[in-house]
């Protein structure tokens, strides 16, 4: 670590690798509680430590933290892999209370106690200190784009909203996101927003440093962390488009703006990455994955059976315009358009976040071209979903936003996603299915939502009339 760090390592007699084989216990208890935790609904009953560092070492005596990070592989190999960065103490502070993991019992750690360190101000600190000094600690490199300084006196908070990674805000400036289920390669996560900084686009925050590990035996680094500016005062959509609805106020003029600023960053990321023709044979690659992924859903969920041959035409009418000699410009997407991922500033502005993708496919799969119009299904997915939140359900509403959304992406693309039905009817099917699966899984509650898609899809019917 830099010289300069405030958390300068005191001399233990604790080591890492020692510690981490007590551990397991009380992560296999931990560890599927986590809103990020990928196996729910499946026994776990090992872990496998990939990577461990020591960032502070637990003193001899006293109560000054340790600090230790892990990758660990959920479940027998070739079993999910996740970042953890544990604290340990030998007694925890009343305000860490919430972020308990657990206290060890045996062994030379008999009576530490074990906490995630991201609750811990001191620790989230030393991630900022290791990032303006590009430090290098094990295995782990901390990186920053350009020379400009870091606030290393910003006061950094946890986010404790539900989300599928974790976020740090330091200050009012500066946002650090902490991917949770890591694998190694180029995440689009950091990829896409250094593309787009340096194609001059300002509709994604830029990204102000970065996090990775080098493993030995692995090809490519994991992508841990990626620092980007913190919009202060920035509306969530999805909070912003349930106040309209709560106020029975209008939102298609957010939803045109919105449209417009997607249109932006599809156009920047053409310029900034290869694109892509899809002809026949890859539409056919295109339709047969689709398939079988609604083969899986509907195994999984089997309230889609009786729709199934319905939203399987979606599909294969795009494979039959494709043997006609259609052809589909690909390109790189943001590939979880929703209303979650978009900020809008106080000055009225659209900015896009969180590049990363279904987490649930391949991290190879997320980083393909794909039709620019998968991330406009996606946002037309999101606004049902908004005025399907609460009851009773606001008519028309979805549908004004859905055109007003389309309406402004034609104004800065030149093409409006509903002149081509088809492709836009398969693209919402697909998200449609995900969200099925995804909603039994986890929000039984919310499945009538994506169902009502469902039947409208499986039915013929399209995203939003001209």
């Amino acid at each position: 670590m830099s010289e300069a760090s405030p958390y300068a390592p005191a001399r233990s007699t604790l080591p890492a690798q020692d510690l981490s084989a007590f551990l397991e216990p009380l992560l296999l208890e931990w560890l599927p509680r986590r809103r990020w935790f990928a196996g729910k609904g499946n026994a776990l009953s090992h872990l496998t430590v990939v990577a461990e560092t020591e960032l502070v070492p637990l003193p001899a005596a006293g109560n000054q933290p340790g600090l230790l990070h892990l990758l660990v592989r959920a479940g027998r190999h070739p079993g999910d892999c996740y970042q953890l960065l544990l604290g340990v103490r030998r007694t925890l502070p009343p305000h860490l209370a919430p972020a308990l993991i657990g206290r060890l019992h045996h062994g030379p750690f008999a009576g530490v106690t074990v906490y995630d360190a991201l609750h811990d101000p001191r620790a989230t600190g030393l991630l900022l200190e290791a990032l303006r000094s590009r430090a290098r600690v094990g295995g782990l490199r901390f990186e920053r784009e350009g020379d400009k300084p870091l606030p290393l006196d910003a006061a950094p908070r946890l986010v404790t909203s539900e989300q599928s990674n974790s976020s740090v805000v330091y200050g009012e400036s500066l946002i650090l996101k902490l991917l949770r289920r890591v694998t190694p390669g180029v995440n689009p996560d950091l990829e896409l927003p250094l593309a787009l900084a340096r194609e001059g686009c300002a509709r994604v925050p830029a990204p102000a440093g970065w996090l990775t590990a080098r493993l030995p035996g692995e090809p490519e680094p994991y992508v841990l962390a990626v620092l980007q500016p913190f919009l202060r005062g920035a509306d969530d959509g999805w909070q912003l488009a349930l106040a309209r609805l709560a106020e029975d106020r209008d939102f298609t003029g957010e939803a045109r703006a919105l449209g417009r600023a997607t249109a932006e960053v599809h156009l920047s990321l053409a310029r900034a990455l290869p694109t892509v023709t899809l002809g026949r044979a890859q539409l056919a690659q295109m339709v047969e994955g689709m398939c079988e992924r609604l083969d899986a859903a509907v195994h999984a969920v089997p309230a889609l059976l009786p729709y199934a041959d319905g939203l399987r035409s979606a599909y294969t009418a795009l494979a039959d315009l494709a043997s006609e000699g259609r052809t589909w410009t690909a390109q790189r997407v943001h590939g979880d358009l929703h209303l979650g991922q978009c900020l809008r500033t106080p000055d009225g502005e659209w900015s896009l976040i969180d590049f990363e993708g279904e987490p649930s496919r391949p991290l190879a799969e997320r980083r393909l071209e794909q039709p620019a119009v998968r991330d406009v299904a996606g946002m037309l997915r999101s606004f049902d979903y908004a005025a399907h939140s609460g009851r009773p359900w606001p008519p028309g509403w979805a549908d004004a936003c859905r055109s007003a959304f389309c309406t402004g992406y034609a104004e800065v693309s030149g093409s409006d996603p509903r002149t081509d039905p088809v492709m836009l009817r398969a693209c919402e099917t697909e998200k449609a299915v995900y969200e099925v699966v995804y909603e039994a899984r986890h929000r039984p509650d919310w499945l009538r939502v994506p169902l009502a898609a469902i039947q409208r899809l499986a039915a013929g019917a399209a995203g939003p009339v001209p």
